[in-house]
């Protein structure tokens, strides 16, 4: 009976434990085993997440580890499969791949790597007629060999030390008593290329591979190291990994939910099923924090199966929102943990990460989301091609979301000088990059309010000869926008864009006469403007020009994921955005978001009367919205008394007050003071 494990109920979730006389040997084989079957399940029953996902149509340019990882989980293509079996040549290579590719991103060797596992699987799988198959093994071998005897090597360190030793490991894993003595060896050579170190998620990718080379080689002390490493950072409050507020950094102070954060919870929740029955399981502490890392964190960016767009990082891949919702759904599901439902909204209120200069509001009905950047966090990355035109997704972008796909694939027919809520030149000259690779705002004027339900989010914007004040405050049913203190030197015209997102029905905008449609491009200028697109309402107010185009646009995702093939997408799209002129001094704007709306709300919507605007300038931004409470809520930039209402609000340091009156005056009952720098 040395083989008896038995369950205990652990933070929720029932864990095997061993009795005391297993042996390490018994350990060892019970992580293999448990690794056999977690990769074994993508080829059996479907449960109902399962299901939902693959109905949704593959990928066939994949770049994204967590993306080639979800892919694994579609029933197997038999077509496909036959197709390898064709293509493969003599020295075991296919005829398909080009083995000369010199990307640093969707590096085309690996798909070599990804088919021995997906025939490694094959061969196992019962339920087609490849289980056990003779033939599936010889190309099974056939294919080590030549990637045994020719080592392909990539220009990007991250698949040699990483992606290829992560996805050869789980093969060798699940091929091993099929494995000779010289493929064993050639195989624990590949997984040496990974050795510990690095910070974040690269550190747990390098260590995850270390214990793949460990159980080859049946060393568990090595396996040991190799959980305690992974263990190590299950944590929070270091510089990369999990922050104070749940976000996740990588590459320095900088948000990356949808990119290292998910490979993260993803790599957690593997491993928690992978140590389960034996004594590397993680403690209660450990699961309490990832659990936190999902319901605190995670489940503040996905709406309706849609990740926020400020969630992706550098990765804008085709069908990105979607792939990288439905792998956090998966982690989720693996940590015991529900909740992320394919329509509805089971979370309502407001957040601002602090650490990452996000916030995320949720009502009932409709979801908005504001990424900033400072000099305290990074705005965005370009990192081996990924990102080529992302130079301004950290400077106040705004998206808004009734459905979840309103932006879904927009990427090649987007102005990137007109993300979504953000102020900047226009140009026709190509998109700047990044310099060093990532985008910083010099300033610390940036942050949040939240009473929980509501909030205030303002930055102070200052890039490239640039400056602007920008503040967004969240009500129940609406965001008011506010712009101030905008200038520049330069000949570039300065723009606000309102938004812009694939074409949904008509763009609709008010006139003395009814609603009527805008049609191509237009330009408008009076004092109010009222407009209407995809249950969501605009009103622009202010004195500079509004432009609205609506049409077809093309574009191609090569040029700025640099992994994809060269070819030509078409898409329509409606865009509104406001001209500051050229050389700004103290250009300002107003304006208005209504998602989850309608044509007659927007109408009967009185602006004099629900919003409040007592001052909007380069000291201070000061908004009052009766609807949701008598106080006022006030972004300070610079240190000065400031009269509100009659009263004088003296603030200790710029930032983000809400106060009200009392008997005794103004009196501040939130504050987020800026972190100064």
């Amino acid at each position: 009976m040395n083989k008896f494990i038995g369950c205990i109920l652990l933070g929720g979730c029932l864990l095997a434990v061993l009795p005391l006389w297993a042996t390490e040997t018994d350990e060892l084989g019970i992580i293999k085993k448990n690794y056999r079957n977690i990769l074994m399940l993508s080829a059996g029953k479907a449960d109902s997440l399962q299901a939902d996902f693959i109905r949704i149509k593959p990928e066939t340019e994949m770049s994204d580890q967590m993306v080639v990882e979800l892919h694994q989980r579609y029933p197997f293509d038999l077509d496909k499969i036959k197709g390898y079996l064709k293509k493969q040549v003599a020295d075991g290579s296919w005829s398909d791949i080009n083995y000369a590719d010199t990307k640093r991103s969707g590096w085309e060797p690996k798909l070599h790597a990804e088919r021995i596992l997906e025939l490694a699987k094959l061969y196992y799988a019962e339920g087609t007629d490849y289980h056990r198959s003779e033939i599936v093994s010889r190309v099974i071998h056939s294919a080590l060999a030549y990637w045994f005897s020719t080592e392909p090597k990539c220009r990007n360190w991250w698949y040699n030390q990483i992606g290829l030793p992560k996805t050869l490991g789980a093969a060798f894993v699940l091929l091993e008593e099929q494995l000779s003595a010289e493929e064993k060896q050639a195989a624990i050579k590949v997984m040496e290329n990974a050795k510990f170190g690095m910070t974040g998620q690269n550190k747990v990718w390098l260590a995850g591979n270390v214990l793949i080379r460990a159980l080859l080689q049946n060393d568990a002390q090595l396996a040991k190291a190799a959980r305690d490493t992974i263990a190590s950072e299950i944590c929070t409050g270091r510089k990369e990994g999990i922050k104070d507020d749940w976000s996740f950094h990588q590459h320095g102070p900088q948000q990356q939910f949808g990119n290292y954060g998910l490979a993260y919870i993803s790599g957690m929740s593997f491993f928690s099923r992978l140590f389960q029955g034996t004594s590397y399981q993680f403690d209660r502490q450990q699961l309490a924090i990832l659990h936190s890392l999902v319901n605190e964190g995670y489940r503040w960016i996905i709406w309706n199966r849609y990740m926020d767009v400020s969630s992706l990082g550098r990765q804008f891949f085709h069908h990105a929102q979607v792939h990288k919702a439905y792998g956090l759904a998966f982690a989720a599901a693996d940590l015991g943990l529900k909740g992320f439902p394919k329509a509805g909204n089971l979370l309502v209120g407001h957040k601002h990460f602090d650490d990452s200069d996000y916030t995320v509001h949720r009502s009932k009905d409709w979801m908005g989301t504001v990424k900033m950047s400072s000099n305290r966090v990074i705005g965005t990355e370009l990192v081996n091609e990924d990102n080529l035109k992302g130079y301004y997704l950290g400077d106040g972008a705004t998206y808004f979301y009734v459905r979840g796909d309103e932006y879904l694939d927009v990427f090649p027919f987007w102005d990137w000088r007109k993300i979504p809520g953000v102020t900047s030149y226009e140009d026709v000259a190509p998109i700047p990059m990044a310099k060093g690779m990532k985008t910083n705002n010099k300033t610390s004027l940036v942050g949040g309010l939240s009473d929980g339900q509501r909030g205030m989010t303002v930055m102070e914007l200052n890039r490239d000869g640039l400056k602007a004040y920008k503040s967004y405050l969240f009500a129940d049913d609406f965001v008011v926008c506010l712009g101030t203190g905008i200038q520049a030197d330069t000949t570039l015209c300065v723009t606000t864009s309102v938004d812009q997102r694939l074409k949904e029905g008509e763009l609709l905008v008010q006139t003395k006469s009814g609603w009527r449609e805008v049609i191509g491009k237009e330009s408008f200028a009076q004092k109010e403007l009222r407009f209407f697109h995809d249950h969501t309402g605009y009103i622009i107010i202010g004195k500079d020009t509004l432009v609205t185009e609506v049409g077809k646009r093309a574009g191609r995702w090569c040029d700025f994921m640099k992994m994809y093939k060269p070819s030509i997408v078409e898409g329509e799209v409606v865009s509104l955005h406001l001209r500051h002129g050229v050389r700004p001094k103290e250009a300002r704007y107003q304006y208005l978001v209504f998602p989850g709306s309608s044509k007659e709300k927007l109408e009967k919507f009185d602006v004099e009367k629900e919003v409040i605007v007592l001052r909007n300038d380069a000291t201070a931004q000061v908004v009052q919205v009766p609807s949701i409470g008598k106080g006022y809520w006030v972004a300070v930039y610079q240190k000065k008394e400031i009269v509100v209402a009659g009263k004088i609000f003296t603030p200790e340091q710029p930032g983000v007050y809400y106060v009200e009156h009392t008997v005794q005056g103004l009196k501040k009952k939130l504050e987020a003071p800026f972190k100064l720098k």
